[in-house]
């Protein structure tokens, strides 16, 4: 919470005890007590009505809330008109501090602010403050440090985590020429770049903006409020003028009397309901989002989400654990060990899923210098050169554009070829995720489709879409065809 959310619950509370306090005294000391309570939370939304009014923006939710409360004093009703702006500023801060919350929750879990940049001039290596990095300066990035700045690799080889930025738990293999981004963390070897972007332009300093500016995206409900008083409050005033002045000129009444009906057409004239129950069902929203995980940046994007139709989903580490099991190694030309080194080497540098499982099944060293020429085809699969020979892993796709001769499996199977000839066949297998049921479940409940889109086999992408109750899906696809299907 910070200082000047602190500040208003302190009043807040002071002023909630005064305003108790009116109920267990005779009356002098309860006008007191309300006075008190009312100047203690009500005093900056009169200093906001008046500054607007100055201005010429009457027409605000300050002016309307002052108005009435207000003419609650003027008609008698202290309590009332404190309890109107008390109730108004609790609604405020529970938002404010829902918000707030959430934009501290994302903010450490990204963590991607940069603490400092190793500014190469020449042999010399200085740690300077990001901000003072120009286009074109050279950097080193060690193992284990955050990219401070946009830039290009102009030297070094290595993987980087870009889980805070991506979403995307696989490493990602980076080598010379190619664009690193700020806020991804360097796991492996040593990198020089050369920066193209100032700190204030960079891709962790857009998003923390993004996160720090969370707080100004209200919901379209709550700024209706701000367009409701826009009509509404003059429409109140007008009428109140009119009560209080044209009835006892027509009927010779008493003007007090009439300033007096005025007044209490002004208090039941104010929406309370309305400004104090919206803040808080988004408050609502957003604090049982946190409790469950979600990470909400606004209260317009509660809104947004309770008008959507359709959900698109992967498969692999979405639906699915991404956790693989090998169900069978078909030898065919080569033995069991001899089929799950040669996968193993051949997506060394590969991030997909599938490729860090098989790595990690293979269980021993793999010695890079026997890697060579490799060539990786998203979706499909990869051409290497391990020991010298023409190595070839990848899905039935990759084995017909490779002219290899092989039967069609029907599960979930990776093809390990050695120059031109089949060795054998890796079939795996993945399991679905427990919630995976129930968030869809609950999707269909709420009139929500769901719809899949996968680079897996028909036959298994077809099998989880059932078993799921999913209502279509798209299987067999290439990374770019998942955009446009």
């Amino acid at each position: 919470m910070n200082k000047k959310m602190k500040t208003m619950v302190k009043k807040i509370q002071i002023a909630s005890f005064f305003f108790l306090l009116s109920f267990l005294c005779n009356q002098n000391l309860e006008i007191l007590f309300c006075i008190l309570s009312y100047g203690i939370v009500g005093l900056e939304i009169l200093k906001k009505a008046i500054r607007n009014l100055l201005k010429g923006k009457v027409l605000d939710e300050n002016f309307l809330m002052a108005v009435a409360t207000i003419g609650a004093f003027g008609i008698g009703e202290f309590q009332e008109a404190v309890a109107v702006m008390l109730f108004y500023q609790i609604g405020e801060v529970f938002q404010k501090y829902a918000i707030e919350s959430s934009r501290k929750s994302i903010t450490e879990l990204m963590n991607i602010r940069p603490d400092y940049a190793n500014l190469c001039e020449g042999k010399k290596i200085t740690q300077i403050d990001p901000k003072k990095v120009k286009i074109g300066d050279i950097l080193l990035i060690k193992p284990g440090e955050k990219v401070p700045l946009d830039g290009i690799v102009i030297e070094g080889t290595s993987t980087l985590n870009l889980q805070t930025l991506t979403g995307e738990s696989i490493p990602k293999k980076i080598t010379v020429q190619e664009e690193i981004l700020s806020g991804s963390i360097n796991k492996e070897g040593t990198l020089k770049i050369k920066v193209c972007k100032i700190y204030q332009e960079s891709t962790a300093q857009k998003i923390l903006d993004l996160v720090e500016n969370a707080m100004n995206k209200k919901a379209k409900a709550e700024n209706f409020i701000c367009k409701f008083a826009k009509y509404y409050t003059p429409i109140v005033v007008v009428v109140a003028l009119f009560l209080a002045f044209i009835p006892p000129i027509m009927n010779k009444d008493s003007f007090v009397e009439w300033i007096y009906r005025s007044f209490s057409f002004l208090v039941i004239s104010c929406p309370c309901a309305l400004v104090i129950s919206i803040p808080l069902s988004f408050f609502g929203g957003i604090g049982g989002c946190s409790k469950r995980g979600i990470l909400v940046k606004g209260s317009n994007y509660i809104e947004a989400l309770a008008k959507t139709e359709m959900i698109v989903c992967d498969k692999t580490g979405t639906l699915t654990e991404g956790v693989f099991k090998i169900q069978q190694i078909e030898q065919i030309k080569a033995s069991k060990e001899q089929i799950l080194k040669y996968a193993a080497y051949a997506e060394f540098f590969s991030t997909h899923p599938i490729a860090t499982f098989i790595k990690n099944a293979y269980e021993e060293t793999i010695d890079q210098s026997k890697i060579e020429d490799v060539k990786e085809i998203a979706g499909k699969g990869i051409i290497a050169k391990i020991e010298g020979k023409n190595i070839c892993v990848g899905n039935d796709k990759w084995m017909e554009e490779q002219n290899i001769p092989f039967e069609k499996r029907e599960k979930t199977a990776i093809y390990i070829a050695c120059n031109k000839e089949l060795l054998g066949v890796i079939k795996i297998s993945d399991t679905i995720k427990k919630d995976a049921y129930k968030a869809i479940e609950q999707f269909k409940k709420n009139s929500i489709k769901v719809f899949l889109l996968t680079g897996d086999k028909k036959e298994v992408s077809q099998k989880v879409a059932k078993q799921l109750q999913i209502d279509a899906y798209y299987a067999e696809l290439l990374p770019d065809r998942k955009s446009v299907v």
